[in-house]
């Protein structure tokens, strides 16, 4: 894994490998699938064209066109799944998907990539698909070139819900914390209870302008005094 990533995206990468069994009953789903709607296809425009020119026509396995556009369309039903999303009807069934070699989501080139050069495994006589048994990431010549791996992707999805609680955990415990670090006073006044610094805010507000004895007015004529000095 990549030491740029950030710590938030490693968990896109934290699904365990897959391995060589998943793979291949992956594969085998795929190719039945992908065949199946070939020679549906096939069927259909031999239909189109007996209705059209009134002669049927039939499509054999031993000819030369059928067997090129039968290649054609694998590259197409794998390269358009993983170039999607990563993962074709017989992976996304099996729970495995494509990421990249650092475990972020695979990008549309790669996907590709990959389905161009996946028959390499088979032209090298199955060498190509050596690296799924003995190496630890379990890519094969194919994933190397395109800078791919195989993961379950059940696990990389659990493993983002337990970071997103990791991350919110800190966070609530914050903020209950300094919620309740906050004491409040409350002080009888003669509206009931309120806290302790409205209260004296508002026995303030209620108090004379003016504090200290007041001296009484002398009497109707009377002379005020004599001060000395």
């Amino acid at each position: 894994m990549s030491a740029g990533i950030h710590p938030s995206q490693w968990v896109s990468a934290q699904g365990q490998y897959a391995g060589s069994a998943s793979r291949f009953a992956a594969y085998l789903i795929d190719l039945l699938a992908s065949t199946v709607i070939y020679w549906v296809a096939l069927q259909f425009v031999s239909f189109v064209v007996q209705i059209v020119t009134g002669s049927p026509v039939s499509f054999h396995r031993n000819n030369v066109v059928v067997v090129i556009v039968y290649v054609a369309w694998q590259f197409l039903y794998f390269g358009f799944q993983w170039a999607a999303d990563g993962s074709t009807w017989g992976m996304a069934l099996l729970g495995v998907q494509v990421v990249r070699a650092d475990g972020m989501r695979l990008d549309h080139w790669r996907g590709w990539v990959r389905s161009l050069t996946f028959p390499l495994g088979f032209l090298t006589l199955g060498l190509g698909f050596l690296g799924i048994l003995v190496q630890r990431e379990h890519r094969a010549l194919y994933d190397v070139i395109a800078g791919t791996a195989v993961v379950y992707a059940w696990d990389a999805r659990a493993a983002r819900f337990r970071y997103l609680a990791r991350r919110a955990e800190p966070v609530l415990d914050e903020a209950a914390a300094t919620t309740l670090a906050k004491p409040v006073d409350f002080a009888i006044t003669a509206d009931g209870l309120s806290p302790a610094g409205q209260a004296g805010s508002q026995a303030g507000s209620d108090a004379p302008a003016e504090a200290g004895p007041h001296p009484e007015p002398p009497a109707t004529g009377e002379t005020p005094p004599a001060t000395d000095g």
